[in-house]
């Protein structure tokens, strides 16, 4: 189960010709092939350091802790 034999793939192109017909299955297929080639284009350009991820857990702590001090300056002014 969950495995594709000849019989699925079979019966998955008889249903696609019967759908979209013979004219527009190389259009799909083609319109597939660009989607998959830009996703992966897309997760190759995914540069992530590990330095810039450092970067920015301190740039989130700093933010709490301002965050916090402006919390505790409204409640010290009410």
């Amino acid at each position: 189960m969950g495995e594709f034999s000849l019989t699925h793939i079979l019966l998955l192109a008889i249903l696609g010709l019967i759908f979209f017909g013979p004219s527009r299955l190389p259009q799909l297929g083609q319109g597939l092939g660009k989607a998959i080639r830009g996703f992966k284009q897309g997760l190759n350009e995914i540069d992530v350091d590990p330095k810039d991820i450092q970067d920015h857990k301190q740039v989130n702590h700093t933010s709490q802790q301002a965050t916090q001090s402006q919390k505790q300056t409204e409640t010290q002014n009410s």
